[in-house]
């Protein structure tokens, strides 16, 4: 449908642009105005994000209440507890054809955001009844479960008003900075068939960059197979995030990070990148700090050089063969995807590794290897010992899983510190463009 998000980012694969998307919220409606339309602005093919504060993410409206009566900065934008003629304000002028928003917020439990968003005309969002309940909460996944059916029955229903409602499935970023990726590309899509369920035609999957550039590039190709085999019959695209783990605390080695997700984004056939920006190791990052990674990362897609591998072969290494094998015994469990999720995780075979979330076994355990690659440890009762063989006694202290989660940020900043300065460098200090100059 012509000027919904699904739509754009279609016109824009078809073009060959990578869309970019930042993760940008604010309290302030003026200062998340003025993010968006700079994120519009920008030279990047781009869409706008307004994602929301953790007191709504988990439904206290009594603290938004206060902190707006008191003036204070919440770290996001409370949607629902601003007026509808607010956040209509905000959108004004902002949100057309040529610059589609979508609403980022982290609850298990959406109801009110999902009404809010719906009010408010907007037709994207993101999350799911597992992703955003098992790392993010203590809500029962039963009880997510049920209140994101209620929420893609309710959302679905714009297709009836002549508007594509577009879901993102946040499965493929769960912990996923120390989970072997064939867990997140099995969460993602089992996710997206919940959706189909009930009723949401149009999703994007997701995965995000993890410890090795050959395993997600593997991983990559391994969803977009997935998604041919379970989820044709939808409208989809991949999103991929750039890392989401301990980030490095230099800005030419985030660069460099952020350059390395846009090449694996291009070359892994990725629709839309989620960006990240150096000020994230510290803070939340300012509007000109938003648009100038934008902006570099629209530029390294183009390069020549990020473009010149696209369609090369990878090596198979399982991660495809892993994910098949645990969507397959999730979908023998039951019908309905939600009860086959619910019994999954009962039984153990989906197993979030670190995660202490009570409907979480806790069995399975991961390591980064010699090589920078994610390898299971344990794998607990997951359905897939014919395909993973953890080695004997490999238990992982707690020295090992803090060296993991902090892998990637030495291997970037002691790159940044040994290297000569390059253009990652040289974009620390790029001029964020009109976006920015104009506020």
């Amino acid at each position: 449908m012509s000027g919904s998000f699904a739509g754009f980012v279609r016109d824009a694969r078809r073009r060959g642009n990578l869309v970019v998307q930042p993760r940008m919220g604010f309290s302030d409606p003026a200062e998340m105005r003025a993010g968006l339309l700079a994120t519009k602005r920008a030279r990047a093919t781009a869409v706008g994000t307004v994602t929301l504060d953790s007191y709504t993410r988990v439904g206290d409206h009594d603290a938004v209440a206060r902190a707006l009566a008191e003036g204070l900065a919440l770290n996001g934008y409370p949607i629902v507890d601003h007026d509808p003629a607010t956040t209509d304000g905000v959108l004004a002028g902002v949100r057309d054809e040529t610059f589609p928003v979508q609403v980022r917020h982290g609850s298990p439990l959406p109801e009110s955001i999902f009404a809010a968003l719906v009010s408010a005309g907007l037709d994207a969002t993101e999350g799911g009844p597992v992703s955003y309940c098992l790392p993010y909460s203590r809500a029962p996944l039963k009880r997510a479960v049920r209140s994101w059916a209620r929420c893609c029955e309710r959302f679905a229903t714009l297709a009836d008003r002549g508007v594509e409602p577009h879901l993102e499935s946040f499965g493929g970023c769960l912990l996923g900075q120390l989970c072997p990726p064939s867990l997140l590309l099995a969460m993602t899509v089992l996710e997206g068939m919940f959706f189909r369920q009930h009723g949401i035609r149009s999703m994007s999957l997701s995965f995000t960059q993890q410890t090795s550039a050959a395993q997600d590039e593997e991983a990559l190709r391994g969803l977009h197979r997935l998604i041919d085999e379970y989820l044709s019959d939808v409208d989809s695209h991949v999103v991929l995030y750039a890392y989401m783990g301990v980030h490095p605390r230099t800005p030419a080695g985030s660069f460099r990070l952020l350059a390395d997700a846009t090449r694996l984004a291009v070359r892994g056939g990725a629709a839309r990148l989620i960006v990240k920006t150096p000020a994230e190791a510290h803070r939340i990052p300012t509007i000109r700090e938003n648009v100038a990674a934008l902006e570099y990362a629209a530029e390294v897609a183009v390069d020549p050089a990020t473009r010149r591998l696209v369609g090369e072969s990878v090596a198979d290494t399982g991660v495809h063969a892993e994910a098949r094998a645990l969507i397959e015994a999730v979908l023998d469990l039951h019908d309905d995807l939600g009860t086959a999720l619910l019994l999954a995780f009962a039984a153990g075979y989906l197993d979030v590794p670190y995660c202490l979330h009570a409907d979480n076994r806790g069995r399975a355990r991961a390591r980064v290897d010699g090589a920078g690659r994610l390898r299971w440890t344990a794998i607990g009762s997951m359905p897939i010992g014919h395909l993973v063989r953890p080695p004997r006694d490999a238990g992982v202290t707690s020295a090992e899983l803090l060296s993991s989660l902090h892998y990637v940020e030495r291997k970037y900043d002691r790159a940044a510190l040994h290297a000569a300065p390059t253009r990652e460098l040289r974009a620390h200090e790029l001029d964020a463009g009109p976006g920015v100059a104009a506020l």
